[in-house]
């Protein structure tokens, strides 16, 4: 049963949220179609090559599509990171990406579930720390910073990156902080996609020093409750091997992997 359940809700995954595009078009964002797959173009200093599925290309016309998107790469000088699924077809997909001098980058998990379960339950959060909902530049700087100082590398593009969603739509995100005193300990934001039931959970990086206090399943909660005030039904979450154990107690089923792979020119 188990099994069934994964593969249905792999299937409502694939149908309802991919291929993702942004909705509405942030300010200095273009989508553009090229066969099959989609380029998001001005997000977050990458191009975002993203698709529900290749449509049964195979051979060397997928190897001209990949092509593409690496000629892509090289005329804007800036790097291409095409989204792979694991149960993305044909097989030797990740194989032709390699050989078109894409690279790998760290796997994560595709976790679903309902909603209802965690959004019955309150968030509980350790003394002396507090949640807040936040939508000004200067918490989503402070933001950006928590994930570069986490994660190394420079991530000041993600203020950017939420500022334009939240001035496109404020209504299709909100964006969560876990604070103590006037230290930011963690960051989490979930999206509500259009014409979808779902809602979608980000980020989620903790201190070390606040880890293994219930901090990010206090933020997991807080997003689950939001998400069910929208009347949306499932949740979806791309995990990394520390947080997808937790998730998964908290009733969320592994779907698929899905690994980036970028082309740097």
């Amino acid at each position: 049963m188990a099994d069934l359940d994964a593969i249905t809700l792999r299937t409502t995954y694939d149908t309802q949220l991919r291929p993702g595009l942004p909705d509405p078009v942030p300010d200095g964002v273009s989508v553009e179609r090229d066969g099959p797959v989609f380029r998001v173009l001005g997000l977050d200093g990458r191009v975002l090559v993203t698709y529900r599925d290749l449509g049964g290309l195979t051979g060397a016309e997928l190897d001209e599509l990949i092509g593409r998107q690496v000629a892509i790469a090289v005329e804007r000088g800036e790097p291409v990171e095409w989204k792979l699924h694991g149960h993305d077809e044909p097989a030797d997909l990740p194989q032709r990406l390699r050989a078109a001098g894409f690279t790998p980058e760290a796997e994560e998990s595709v976790l679903v579930g309902p909603v209802a379960s965690l959004a019955s339950a309150l968030p509980v959060v350790p003394e002396g720390v507090r949640l807040r909902e936040v939508t000004g530049r200067a918490d989503l700087d402070r933001i950006a910073e928590l994930e570069t100082e986490l994660w190394g590398g420079d991530l000041s593009g993600l203020a950017d990156g939420l500022a334009r969603e939240i001035a496109a739509d404020p209504q299709s995100i909100t964006v969560v902080v876990a604070e103590a005193d006037r230290t930011l300990v963690s960051a989490g934001w979930v999206r509500y996609p259009a014409e979808s039931t779902f809602a979608t959970l980000w980020g989620g990086s903790t201190r070390p020093e606040w880890r293994g206090q219930g901090i990010y399943r206090a933020l997991v909660t807080y997003r689950a409750r939001s998400a069910g005030q929208r009347d949306r039904t499932l949740l979806q979450v791309d995990a990394g091997a520390e947080s997808r154990p937790l998730l998964e107690r908290l009733g969320l089923v592994a779907v698929s992997t899905t690994t980036p792979y970028v082309y740097t020119p």
